[in-house]
């Protein structure tokens, strides 16, 4: 079983649209998983069913049992997170602000304060449209520790692939180099690097990279919108080429990503045309790189 994530160091390169197109072109053989969980969206074009959720836990918070609580204060004193609020001599813990650190439990007198498992967010086990599975998530609302639900993502569809005898697991990352980008490079066999021809995608890519060399994952590219900055592109593949980085398929800018997006589509599902071809073509070098 190989994993290959595809990256970008910024949002808006169209990674999503890639990984969604090379999933409709990989069939049910494969399973899918969408890393991207801060802001997840793979699924407005692979139409999961959503079928099987789950809760998702990731660190602590703490809450005060009022009725052990003797309104001394010592833990809002001691709180580095103002996340300890007292009104009318009554203290609650405000989730949003708590940190988990459980300093506050280490100081109260009473024992009225105890540390929780704190509620992140969901993970589901889908169907999508091509038959195939997906794993995919969603991070609740100011919730924190994607890096963590991302590896339960990661873990579950190695499950799933070994179960099902998957050869590949085909991951959509998070932009930019955080924790949950991290996260989904673990273990990867091969990563897709999706950049564009303006200056802030030539400078992301750089810096995207430095953190799969780290790793020392093998890396191929896609060049979209690569006639945006003739100038630029022609840095990128100097880039790419000092870095033995093979560049997979050049994508010239096209409105039709953005009409497919609209109707729910692939580039693949949406009309036979020359993307969907350039598409075809950076699927076959991306498996014939990882063998």
């Amino acid at each position: 079983m190989k994993e290959i994530v595809v990256i970008s160091g910024k949002g808006g390169t169209g990674k999503t649209s890639i990984t969604a197109s090379f999933a409709m072109l990989a069939g049910p053989e494969i399973v899918t998983a969408d890393c991207d969980v801060d802001a997840a969206d793979l699924h407005l074009l692979l139409k999961p069913d959503f079928r099987i959720e789950h809760d998702f836990y990731g660190g602590f918070a703490a809450s005060i049992d009022k009725s052990l609580c003797i309104g001394c204060g010592i833990c809002a004193s001691v709180c580095h997170f103002d996340a300890i609020v007292e009104n009318d001599s009554i203290y609650s813990v405000l989730p949003i602000h708590c940190e988990g650190c459980g300093y506050c439990t280490e100081v109260c007198p009473s024992l009225a304060i105890q540390m929780h498992d704190r509620f992140t967010g969901k993970w589901y086990d889908s169907t999508i449209k091509t038959q195939g599975r997906m794993i995919h998530a969603k991070l609740g609302i100011g919730a924190d520790n994607s890096g963590k639900l991302v590896a339960k993502v990661k873990k579950e569809a190695r499950l799933i692939a070994e179960r099902l005898g998957a050869e590949i697991i085909l991951i959509d990352g998070a932009p930019g180099i955080g924790c949950p980008v991290i996260s989904s490079l673990s273990g990867a066999a091969l990563t897709v690097l999706v950049t564009e021809a303006t200056m802030a995608g030539f400078h992301d890519l750089k810096r995207v990279y430095e953190l799969v060399k780290k790793f020392n994952i093998p890396a191929g590219c896609i060049i979209n919108k690569v006639d945006l900055n003739r100038e630029i592109a022609e840095d990128i593949r100097d880039f790419l080429k000092s870095e033995g980085i093979p560049v997979l398929v050049e994508i010239p800018y096209d409105e039709i990503f953005y009409q497919a997006m609209t109707a729910g589509k692939t580039i693949i599902e949406f009309s036979h045309n020359a993307i969907a071809e350039k598409m075809q073509k950076a699927w076959s070098e991306t498996l014939a790189l990882i063998g």
